[in-house]
């Protein structure tokens, strides 16, 4: 990681973002403003730890970076295998994802709150530099896939709460039916992005 202080930058943004707008419960300012903050550090593609960037041989790795210590939001890197996909899935608090290497999509799905089935929506490429954002009130229900055959992708995820202990759920496309899950996160520890000292020596 050659910069990882553009990372220590949005995550003290975000911090006084969603210190401010939580206590106004302000979804929109917040996702509105974030998703700004978010496309500026995806738009620079040189602060990500190596280890947060490798990518699986199959499937998909969903990196802590940070959880904010009131859990007011999480960042995290998706690290995508060609091909790879989610299930169909809500989130249950707000979202924002840029994307930094390579490209996926995201395709939407409302939901009809009678029957339960599942109707698609819009289908929307993401490329480097590109930020979608989700909120449950305006219906967040998608399969995100990377648009790449041969080669991975990595996503940057911000979310409104711990998203690796949200109960959430995924949907059968066919059906309908909606199953509880918790997604929990593949790195057992968080990339160190503190330590400053070697900056602070160089100092005069």
């Amino acid at each position: 990681m050659s910069n990882v202080a553009r990372l220590r930058r949005f995550i003290a943004d975000m911090t006084s973002l969603t210190g401010g707008a939580w206590q106004d419960k302000d979804e929109a300012a917040t996702v509105e403003v974030g998703a700004k903050l978010l496309g500026e550090l995806v738009g620079h593609d040189d602060w990500l730890p190596d280890d947060m960037a490798k990518c699986p041989p199959h499937g998909y790795a969903q990196n802590l970076l940070w959880c904010d210590p009131f859990e007011r939001f999480s960042v995290v890197s998706f690290v995508w295998a060609p091909n790879a996909r989610t299930p169909v899935h809500d989130h249950q608090v707000w979202g924002l994802v840029g994307m930094l290497r390579g490209s996926e999509t995201s395709q939407a799905f409302a939901r009809d709150p009678a029957t339960g089935a599942l109707t698609k929506g819009a289908l929307t490429p993401l490329r480097p530099g590109d930020v979608e954002i989700l909120r449950p009130s305006l219906g967040d229900i998608h399969q995100v896939s990377n648009a790449l055959a041969d080669t991975g992708s990595i996503s940057i995820h911000v979310y409104g709460g711990n998203i690796g202990a949200v109960r959430r759920f995924t949907f059968d496309p066919e059906t309908g039916k909606q199953i509880l899950f918790v997604s929990g996160y593949t790195n057992p520890i968080v990339p160190n992005l503190w330590d400053r000292s070697a900056e602070v020596r160089r100092q005069p």
